[in-house]
């Protein structure tokens, strides 16, 4: 079965645009080169470049390294230590939702056909 292209929705091409963007200069700030990160991150330089022009593409684990190396803050956690925290957090509150989650059945039509 052939890959079906999917176009992203305009805030997820937002999202990766701006992750890419603060990538981009937490990279410059630490006067790192392209190179330099993608050794780091275990990609290539390509990959680099894709993560920095904020491309769908690329992986997400590959976007969230490259940023966790840089210490671009990630969900509004300023470390990694908050990061966690927020991540037992959400799995805290998931534990308390449903584990399944079914469509309302349709409701038969009251007979006051009397």
């Amino acid at each position: 079965m052939a890959r079906v292209r999917v176009s992203p929705r305009r805030g997820a091409a937002d999202a990766a645009a701006m992750l890419g963007q603060q990538i981009k200069a937490a990279r410059a700030t630490r006067k790192w080169t392209a190179i330099e990160l993608a050794d780091r991150i275990g990609v290539d330089r390509r990959t680099v470049a894709a993560i920095e022009a904020g491309d769908p593409r690329v992986s997400l684990g590959n976007a969230f390294n490259a940023a966790d190396i840089l210490g671009v803050p990630l969900f509004g956690a300023e470390d990694r230590a908050e990061l966690a925290r927020l991540r037992r957090e959400g799995r805290d509150r998931l534990a308390l939702l449903p584990t399944r989650v079914d469509k309302p059945r349709k409701r038969a039509e009251p007979d006051d056909d009397f």
